[in-house]
């Protein structure tokens, strides 16, 4: 069974912060700092490899045809995994 309430009681309100300063108060100049900024270098290597993994097909075949020994072993590469006869 439920009991009806009687009388209810309010909580003290908590107390108010304190008023935000004015926009136009003066503040201090603040000073920001720069950061020191990383650079990175990218080797010579690492940028040849990177441009060969970007590469699209057609481009592997222009090269395999100017005489690009690289590109055309890999096109022969990828011809011979495409006619492997699966077992």
């Amino acid at each position: 069974m439920s009991n009806p309430i009687s009388s209810v009681t309010q909580a003290p309100a908590a107390p108010s912060a304190p008023p935000a300063p004015a926009a136009n108060a003066k503040a201090p100049a603040a000073t920001t700092q720069q950061t020191p900024a990383d650079t990175v270098t990218i080797s010579n290597a690492a940028q040849t490899i990177l441009q060969e993994v970007q590469e699209t097909h057609v481009q592997t075949v222009q090269e395999a045809n100017g005489g690009d020994s690289q590109a055309a072993r890999l096109l022969a590469k990828e011809a011979a995994a495409t006619t492997a006869p699966k077992a």
